[in-house]
């Protein structure tokens, strides 16, 4: 084994230059496949859209680390997928592949004995099957309901030996099927939130102001004629630096915050003897429960404020929330 060279010895040039020949030559393949897409791309997407079953993904090697990516973007994007290693297959993994599937099989060479040895075995099944290879003469393009062409010219290791071009080129085939897909489905950014529950993005769109505003007894207000102490007391006992002034049909009639507060006591006002409706903020901003937590977010930052109350067509109360709120549900 050839001991790498100290990294006194590199030479920063050749390394860099290195490195945009592997970007080049990556990037002439993904161009290559681009321009050989046609009406087979075109029978794959139809192919899945029919497909009543799962897309079964698999590849050895390399490729089944491309395979494990298409799977995983596929079912992302609105296409039930998985991946199956082809090993695993032949001892009892194939059990997992029905006649409703469709298989996607991935391989440079298209020789892969793993993947041809269950390739029999997979149509008996009355799976359809889709290859991805880069040699459309081989046993697998042959085999296939569709071949998808992912040659390329050479690989971008110096050897032309290690997958690099060629797993680039089949990741990025695979993205195009995925993203295609996606399109002719109609599958939107609500669709991909419910595929990406724990990210910021479905928190973004399916979290509403009704999953984390304050209601029933943890809702602060107070009737018009209550007086300021009154006020304050609901304040501190809710917790929101704010509170609802309601008429007795609940309808909001005005706000009544820790910054209204502040300016009470600017004025040298009697805090005892002030009644809250002649000191609150009229006519504040509200929200409706059904909207999205973002919305709350974007209304609270342009307005400059950090709570909101939530009303109903009415204009009754129903809930309150703060900036505070938002952040603990991960949607700031």
């Amino acid at each position: 084994m050839i001991a790498p060279s100290p990294s006194s010895e590199i030479d920063p040039q050749a390394v860099l230059a290195r490195a945009r020949d592997v970007l080049n030559i990556e990037s002439e393949a993904i161009l290559a496949v681009r321009d050989r897409i046609d009406e087979q791309f075109v029978r794959a997407v139809s192919l899945i859209l029919a497909c009543r079953g799962r897309v079964v993904v698999s590849g050895m090697g390399k490729s089944g680390h491309v395979g494990n990516k298409i799977a995983a973007t596929l079912a992302s994007t609105g296409t039930p997928a998985f991946f199956v290693h082809p090993g695993e297959a032949s001892h009892g993994d194939l059990g997992m592949i029905a006649a409703d599937d469709v298989c996607i099989a991935l391989s440079n060479s298209g020789e892969s004995s793993e993947l041809t040895a269950i390739v029999p075995l997979i149509k008996r099944r009355g799976a359809r099957l889709i290859a991805m290879t880069g040699n459309p003469r081989s046993t697998l393009a042959i085999e296939a309901d569709v071949h998808l062409d992912a040659s390329v010219a050479r690989e971008a290791c110096p050897l032309n030996l290690a997958p690099t071009a060629s797993t680039t080129a089949a990741l990025a085939l695979g993205d195009a099927l995925a993203i295609a897909l996606l399109e002719v489905r109609g599958f939107g950014s609500e669709d991909f939130a419910w595929t990406h529950p724990g990210g910021a993005l479905g928190r973004r769109l399916l979290v509403h102001v009704r999953d984390v505003m304050h209601a029933g007894e943890r809702l602060p207000m107070v009737g018009r004629d209550a007086l300021l102490p009154e006020a304050l007391l609901e304040m501190t006992r809710k917790r929101l630096g704010m509170t609802a002034v309601v008429d007795a049909a609940q309808h909001v009639l005005g706000i009544f915050t820790d910054g209204d507060l502040r300016r009470v006591l600017e004025k040298s006002l009697d805090v005892r003897q002030v009644k809250v409706l002649d000191v609150m903020t009229p006519h504040p901003h509200c929200i409706d429960a059904e909207q999205l937590a973002v919305v709350a977010v974007e209304r609270m930052q342009r307005h400059n404020i950090n709570g909101l109350l939530v009303v109903d067509a009415q204009g009754r109360l129903t809930g309150a929330l703060n900036m505070l709120d938002l952040l603990r549900a991960g949607v700031v």
